[in-house]
């Protein structure tokens, strides 16, 4: 029996390494977004100005509330913070949210193509739900997440934009208690735990929400994998795991 314990141990140790290393790569691709910001601005107060005295207009749709500079506006240079993307064969330049593609001898602010994959969403940004789907809104563009190309991808709005449903019960977690440690909002881990679901389902083969978890195989082994992998996601995006 000892000969083949040892081995066995081994090849859990392995797996859980490799779910554990597969989660840092996940989380570097995915996004750079500074904990707890995204619904941390409640969008324009009673008497808040349209502009901002720079050129920029409030965005408070969603209780939004940032300025950007309205579509159309011509700049000579870009930020030096900007990330190049391409689309098309055509170039396009991402900084803060805004976007930019080149117009002559400067650059002007535009709406992004649909289908255009970012790795990482904008430094503030609103969570709305639409068909238990979370969208990522900032400056009239809509984001969803991408796990098979590592990002964001850019999206039409939805066709009842105006009307947000509230965020789905999570997926069975019955193995795990999930807390934000950095003021997450509930509609920001509603969204995360929905990402790291979709994330540590395509790692392990395991779906909590469907009979046994839908896995062949050892079905306990399939869902402490899961949970593993559900776990190392999770606490990767700053959220406490017991």
């Amino acid at each position: 029996m000892l000969k083949i314990a040892i081995p066995l141990c081994a090849l859990l140790g392995v797996q859980a390494l490799h779910i554990a290393a597969a989660a840092d790569e996940h989380e570097r691709a995915r996004v750079e977004r500074p904990e707890g910001r995204p619904n941390a601005v409640r969008g324009p107060g009673p008497g808040r100005p349209t502009f901002d005295g720079r050129g920029q207009v409030l965005d408070g749709r969603y209780n939004h509330g940032r300025y950007y500079p309205p579509f159309g506006t011509v700049r000579p240079g870009l930020p030096s913070t900007y990330r190049p993307y391409y689309r098309g064969g055509e170039r396009f330049y991402f900084d803060g949210g805004v976007w930019y593609a080149p117009r002559g001898p400067g650059f002007v602010v535009v709406r992004p193509p649909r289908g255009l994959v970012i790795s990482v969403l904008p430094p503030f940004y609103s969570t709305v739900w639409f068909g238990g789907i979370p969208y990522y809104y900032a400056d009239n563009v809509y984001y969803v997440a991408q796990p098979d190309q590592g990002g964001y991808s850019v999206v039409d709005p939805p066709d009842n934009a105006d009307q947000p449903s509230a965020p789905p019960d999570s997926p069975a977690q019955s193995d795990l208690i999930i807390y934000p440690k950095n003021g997450q909002s509930k509609d920001q881990q509603a969204a995360d735990q929905y990402e790291c679901y979709n994330w540590s389902k395509g790692q392990t083969g395991f779906d909590p929400t469907q009979p046994a978890g839908g896995a062949s195989g050892n079905p306990d082994q399939a869902r402490s994998n899961y949970n593993r992998a559900m776990s190392a996601c999770m606490q990767g995006r700053g959220y406490q795991v017991n």
